[in-house]
């Protein structure tokens, strides 16, 4: 097709395109995926502290959502952040359903999962969080989930089913139920973080104050435990959601989401170092998610255009 001159612009398939706008598509394409490649190597840590946590479930989960809140406002009022609230309130609303989905739910759900399965089990069934994401990114915000993107989340489906395959105890399979779960929450979070109009430390601040305020009275109820792993799960959570909420502004959530999938390498690694078993199966299906996801880090981020599925 045919382009007619035009200054400072490329004709590119019969269309013309700017330059810097490309350049500056392409920056924010790499931005996205390192923050995304960084916060694999965090959430990484993530099962393990969790596993290790002595303390309720319940009190874990709130008090570190505390921790986590405390660190994210002290970022918030060094960037300035609370100004941008005071501009548009009009996304508190939904930054609470953010945090009830995202915080609440999902760390409940994580934390007794985490106790009544094992770590390595935590990791590598939580990245079945790739698969609810094209779905809801492709149904809620216009995302284009190309063919492609589709063949590498069945591979990783095929490692996630190798994985929870039957020979668990029954205790142990209702673990892996509600770590299945968990990124379905968190996606549901994500969804509605991805149009929020604020910075990535403030939604990571708001998210973590309400879901601490949410488990606060039933940690309360059952009995406020405290451990150095509070901590420690409070700065993973604050450092991963800084990176993660960064990157799903610059790339698709669908895309971000299969760039983390391999962190279980890092909780395999340390959880056999801390004496868990790795099988020939965790083995095998850690290879077949690992394969999708380098294969979906290629997939160009895009939007729906109007007529393609």
């Amino acid at each position: 097709m045919y382009c007619p001159p035009a200054v400072g612009f490329r004709c590119t398939n019969g269309r013309f395109i700017n330059p810097e706008n490309q350049n500056l598509g392409m920056r924010r394409e790499a931005m996205g995926t390192a923050l995304a490649l960084l916060g694999m190597v965090i959430y990484g840590l993530e099962p393990v502290v969790i596993k290790s946590n002595p303390t309720s479930p319940i009190s874990f989960a709130a008090l570190s959502a505390l921790v986590a809140s405390l660190i994210l406002w002290t970022a918030v009022g060094w960037g300035g952040g609370l100004d941008e609230i005071r501009e548009n309130p009009t996304g508190i609303k939904p930054a609470f359903l953010v945090g009830f989905l995202g915080t609440a739910l999902a760390y409940l759900a994580y934390s007794f999962g985490a106790r009544m399965s094992t770590a390595i089990n935590a990791a590598l069934i939580t990245r079945s969080e790739v698969l609810w994401s094209f779905l809801l990114a492709w149904l809620l915000l216009g995302e284009r989930i190309t063919k492609r993107l589709v063949a590498y989340s069945l591979v990783i489906l095929t490692g996630l089913v190798l994985i929870m395959v039957p020979g668990h105890s029954v205790e142990l399979r209702r673990g892996d139920l509600l770590l299945f779960l968990v990124p379905l929450f968190w996606q549901l979070g994500h969804v509605i973080a991805k149009r929020l109009p604020y910075s990535p430390q403030t939604i990571a601040a708001l998210r973590n104050t309400f879901g601490f305020l949410l488990l606060l009275p039933l940690a309360a109820a059952s009995g406020l435990e405290f451990s150095g792993f509070v901590i420690a799960e409070g700065l993973v959570i604050a450092a991963g959601q800084l990176v993660w909420y960064g990157s799903i502004k610059r790339i698709n959530l669908s895309k971000a989401t299969a760039i983390i999938t391999p962190a279980p390498a890092v909780a395999i690694g340390v959880s056999v170092l801390l004496g868990e078993t790795l099988t020939l199966r965790h083995a095998a299906g850690f290879a077949l998610i690992t394969a999708g996801t380098l294969g979906a880090i290629k997939v160009k981020s895009a939007i729906k255009t109007e007529g393609t599925p």
